[in-house]
Order: C-alpha cells, then sequence, then structure tokens
C-alpha cells in the first residue's frame, strides 16, 4: 500500500547555494497526494509539486517552480530520503528558497523519517515499468533507462584529471531491501577548491562549507575527518540520481546507468521518457513487485546510521 509518515518531523539550517537559514517542516498526506513543497514565507500560490515537469533550473543542485514563480532548490537530499525510505506522499512546507543542506548528504532526514514511522494509506502502489530504453547524452556524459524488475542504479564518474582524491569510480546497486539507506544515505555532496570561487562568484555555494561538503584539492581532502567512504564520491552522484529519478512521480522499475551524468541529464532522461508513451506503462504493484521498491526492507534496528 501507499505510505506517508506517521508524524511530522522538522528540519533547521542553512541552504547550500543561497547561504540563507531556513526551517523545513515534512508532514504527513492522503493516499494519492504525492509528495508537494509549499513555501510558507510567500503568499498566493505557493505550492510546487516535486516532479519532473516543475524542474526550473539545473545548475549544479535541482530547482522546482510553479506558475507563480515560487521555488525551493536543492530538493535532491531530500527527495533520496523519500524515495529511499519508500515515503509517497507528504507536504513539505519550508520558509525559505532552499532545502537545509545539513551536512550535504541524506543521512538526518533518514534518521527523522525513519524515527516518525511509516503509515499505510488505503491506496496501492503504482510504480513506472520501463519497457524500452531510453537514453540521453551530452557530449562525454550519459544517462539511461534499461527494463528491469527493480530499480538498479550504476554510476561512473571519471575526475582523474581533475583530482587524485576522487579519481575514476564505479558502483553498482540494487535499490530494494534497504540499500538506499545502508550504502548511500551518508555520502555527502563533494566539490574542487578551484571551483568554489567559480561558484560563489556566479551566486552559487555561498552556504558550502568544509563541514556540509567533501572539499577535495587534488590529493587531498580539505573536509576534516576526511571520507567516510573511498568513493564517496561516486555514492552520492548516485544518492542524487535517486533523488532526480524520483520526479517522475512514482517508484520506477528499471536500471538506470549514468556516466559522468548530473541533474540536468537525469531529468532531461525524465523528460524524454515521459514524451514516449510507448516506453513505459503504469502498474499497480502486487506484493512481489512491492517488496522490490525502494525503502522495502529498511530496518532502524539493522541498519548502523540509524543508531
Amino acid at each position: 500500500m501507499q505510505t506517508t509518515i506517521k508524524n511530522s518531523v522538522s528540519f533547521t539550517g542553512i541552504g547550500l547555494h543561497t547561504g540563507q537559514n531556513v526551517r523545513m517542516t515534512v508532514h504527513p498526506a492522503s493516499a494519492q497526494y504525492g509528495i508537494w513543497f509549499r513555501r510558507t514565507d510567500l503568499t498566493g500560490d505557493a505550492l510546487i509539486p516535486a516532479r519532473w515537469d516543475a524542474v526550473s533550473d539545473s545548475r549544479l543542485c535541482t530547482k522546482i517552480s510553479n506558475a507563480s514563480g515560487a521555488s525551493v532548490s536543492t530538493i535532491e537530499h531530500i527527495m533520496a530520503a523519500l524515495s529511499g525510505c519508500g515515503v509517497q506522499n507528504v507536504l513539505i512546507e519550508i520558509d525559505g528558497p532552499e532545502v537545509p543542506v545539513l551536512d550535504g548528504s541524506s543521512a538526518q532526514f533518514v534518521k527523522a523519517l525513519v524515527r516518525a514511522g511509516l503509515q499505510r494509506l488505503g491506496a496501492p502502489v503504482r510504480a513506472i515499468e520501463i519497457l524500452q530504453s531510453v537514453e540521453v547524452t551530452h557530449g562525454l556524459a550519459s544517462a539511461r533507462l534499461d527494463p528491469a524488475e527493480s530499480l538498479h542504479i550504476d554510476f561512473h564518474i571519471d575526475f582523474a584529471d581533475h583530482s587524485e582524491a576522487i579519481g575514476r569510480q564505479d558502483k553498482t546497486l540494487n535499490m530494494a531491501n534497504g540499500a538506499f539507506v545502508r550504502e548511500l544515505s551518508d555520502s555527502r555532496t563533494f566539490c574542487l577548491q578551484k571551483d568554489v570561487e567559480m561558484m560563489q562568484n556566479a551566486g552559487l555555494a555561498l552556504g558550502g562549507t568544509v563541514e556540509n561538503a567533501v572539499v577535495v584539492d587534488g590529493d587531498t581532502v580539505l573536509s576534516p575527518g576526511g571520507l567516510r567512504y573511498a568513493d564517496e564520491a561516486v555514492r552520492h552522484k548516485m544518492l542524487d540520481a535517486l533523488g532526480d529519478l524520483a520526479l517522475a512521480g512514482a517508484p520506477l522499475l528499471a536500471r538506470y546507468t549514468g556516466h559522468r551524468a548530473g541533474h540536468a541529464l537525469t531529468n532531461k532522461l525524465l523528460r524524454k521518457l515521459f514524451a514516449a508513451p510507448g516506453a513505459y506503462r503504469m502498474v499497480i504493484c502486487d506484493e512481489q513487485m512491492a517488496a522490490r521498491l525502494p525503502g522495502v526492507g529498511v530496518h532502524r534496528k539493522d541498519l548502523p546510521i540509524l543508531a
């Protein structure tokens, strides 16, 4: 069955790119509601759907907007947490333009959602089954969806010419059975030290620090404590991909392959998918199919991150 959370959960922190302090509260919602954001600091139409066709910018993060111009950016980490915990229906109220970055990962979102508990609702889960392969490219980067019985994410990054600390990394995961929470949720966003000034001159990364992002300079990790995983960078790219894929509006039964891909390419991939009706179909999940969805199998006692 579809789910929501049993109790509201709140977060406060700074926006990674705007540098603004913000408070965000995730509330339970009814079946078929989906995921919506509401800007509580704005008057008029302040509801924004967390959906692929509401994406208005994807430079270094994912930003969604409505027809009235209300927007929320850097939604990918909370979207990944919701998808990875199997939550399909919530209202997210926020009093600023950007989701708080917290520690740069989804870990604090995941902990709060699991502690809040899941509530089953009176409607079956629907999923998007990929029937035909869909691919988009941009230069050396590509993103692809292929048919699969559950959501798999394959990702390859190549920073060998820019940072020895990151280099080339590959990882493949089946997102079922709590894999997101165990393997990806505490992996932090990262950047190159040489790019920080460029981003800030462009009005981005104004709230970024070595405490909420992994900053690397050549073969040196500048963030205190170093890396959480030797391949933390590719794990975080997979986290981002799951969050951006959650904007499809329903869980995907597909294999996603990203090669140097980012927010923009993943959104372009969803737009191409939904422009090709023969490439997918909506299915009502039976018990076996539902057991293969992201978030199913998340048990607090089994996951060290939730301790």
